[in-house]
């Protein structure tokens, strides 16, 4: 009859221990947002410190608050807030927008984006590349799915007369967001040369600025 030596037990625990953490590490990597982001994501947070908790996000329950020049807020899941995201290719949002509100003209330069309607209606679209710059634009209904490729400037727009709300996700758990008003409008751009850049005239670039919180 086999007898096991006391320190094959020990080894054994120790082989199936770290096999055990080298597949959750192969599994998942919850991002450690203690780290630096790179190029490829955070380092994984230790996987005995993970929980179910890194998997859940639970912000999305409830809208932002609407009460802006817009009209409308977006409130992210991305890995910065949703860790579990980490490395997955996946992150997710919620877009609120009263009647006449919209969520402007913007781009993610990392992610291509598909959206949902979950409650209301909205008129969304995109702009497809230069040089063709073609815009195609839909109207949804509730339930309705619209996608916006990579790096389209893109917006969604309640043409209705009720609240809507839109689940959006995207193909990057980090897909980096531009708002194009805010990019020229919304900083100390140069004035002089924001008008020079886009052929709108100096004065109306100042007051675009004193609307959206620039200078210069």
């Amino acid at each position: 009859m086999f007898h096991r030596h006391p320190s094959f037990s020990i080894l054994l625990s120790a082989v199936l221990l770290s096999h055990l953490h080298s597949t959750q590490a192969a599994d998942f990597c919850v991002a450690d947002l203690t780290s630096r982001m790179t190029t490829t994501g955070y380092t994984c947070k230790n996987p005995t410190n993970v929980t179910a908790d890194d998997f859940v996000f639970t912000t999305l329950v409830r809208g932002g608050n609407t009460t802006n020049i817009n009209k409308a807020v977006a409130v992210p899941g991305f890995v910065q807030q949703f860790p579990g995201l980490n490395g997955l290719g996946l992150a997710v949002a919620r877009a609120d927008i009263e009647p006449g509100g919209a969520i402007p003209l913007h781009t993610h330069p990392a992610a291509s984006e598909m959206i949902y309607v979950a409650e209301g209606s909205v008129t969304a679209g995109f702009i497809s590349g230069a040089p063709s710059n073609v815009v195609y634009v839909k109207k949804l209904n509730k339930g309705e799915v619209m996608v916006f490729p990579r790096g389209l400037f893109h917006f969604q727009a309640n043409t209705g007369e009720e609240h809507a709300t839109v689940i959006a996700s995207f193909s990057n758990s980090d897909p980096g967001v531009q708002v194009v008003s805010s990019a020229l409008f919304g900083n100390d751009f140069s004035s002089f040369l924001v008008e020079k850049t886009t052929n709108i005239d100096e004065a109306e670039v100042k007051k675009l600025k004193a609307l959206l919180g620039g200078s210069g």
